[in-house]
């Protein structure tokens, strides 16, 4: 069935973040990623007691199984400008909390660009705001979650073994997940999109990192070639990868409850999202969700 897959979207919460469940259950999402705070400003509104609430009493309501957040694309953990450096921290911090106090399972984000600091300097200074970062959260459940990139620019995290150096100078190691972006995979030179491709990728992955550290997976095509390192989604289908490489996705069993996500661009009424996911459905030949009335 469906209901069982565990797909979702990126949803606006616009007029407050109990209003996401109610847009993600109306285009049959069974999890989806939101912002805890605007996503384009360091500093957001305090959340009060009555915002909590109504989260969670539309959670409570809601079919959605789990909620992940998207951090600022502000942030940079590495940053070289020390004055972005702190802003950084603290803004992760913030959205630390705020994931906490909504009870909200992974906060996921870019791990940084060294901005010509070099590999290694930038891999430290990660983890290191990430060090600072708990240190001033223990006792948390909500996990760090490191996104793979497409390695643009200065961009970190394009590698599986970067990842792997900076969780492991991460002091609590168990705080840590990764997710995977299958744009960002292939821009980096994950060829994803040949028999095998999927596979081989999942191999390396588990042997560099471990399954155990994926919490989501972030389900986008590429407008740009494998090996492009040019960050660019396109609807499912319509990009570089095509649909043999999200048929191996879909239907790879170590991915059944891992959160897949959707960040393609959309339409207030978000109907791209759910061709999208009736597509991604199609592929593990089930039904498609079929809208009470029109969105």
């Amino acid at each position: 069935m469906h209901s069982e897959i565990l797909l979702g979207t990126h949803v606006s919460i616009g007029g407050g973040l109990d209003r996401s469940f109610e847009r993600a259950g109306r285009i049959g999402c069974t999890v989806m990623q939101v912002f805890v705070k605007n996503s384009n400003q360091w500093t957001g509104k305090s959340l009060t007691e009555g915002d909590i609430a109504s989260y969670k009493t539309a959670e409570g309501k809601s079919s959605i199984a789990t909620v992940v957040a998207h951090a600022s694309y502000l942030i940079n953990l590495c940053a070289l400008n020390a004055a972005t450096l702190k802003k950084s921290r603290k803004a992760f911090f913030d959205e630390l909390q705020r994931c906490e106090r909504l009870g909200i399972a992974a906060l996921i984000v870019h791990p940084g660009a060294h901005v010509g600091a070099g590999e290694r300097e930038g891999i430290e200074r990660i983890a290191e705001s990430v060090n600072i970062c708990h240190e001033k959260t223990r006792g948390y459940r909500v996990m760090t979650t490191l996104e793979s990139t497409a390695g643009q620019g200065t961009t970190l995290g394009y590698r599986f073994d970067q990842l792997r150096s900076i969780i492991d100078l991460v002091e609590e190691q168990q705080r840590v997940g990764i997710c995977l972006d299958t744009c960002h995979l292939f821009a980096a030179g994950c060829n994803i999109a040949v028999p095998g491709g999927w596979e081989e990728m999942m191999r390396e992955f588990e042997e560099t990192i471990g399954l155990n550290r994926l919490v989501a997976v972030h389900v986008n095509d590429s407008k740009r070639e494998c090996g492009s390192r040019i960050d660019r989604h396109e609807h499912i289908g319509k990009g570089m990868i095509g649909l043999e490489g999200f048929r191996a996705l879909m239907n790879d069993p170590r991915l059944e409850n891992v959160p897949k996500i959707l960040e393609t661009e959309k339409s207030d009424d978000m109907h791209e999202d759910v061709e999208n996911m009736n597509l991604l459905r199609s592929l593990r030949g089930a039904p498609p969700v079929v809208l009470a009335s029109n969105i």
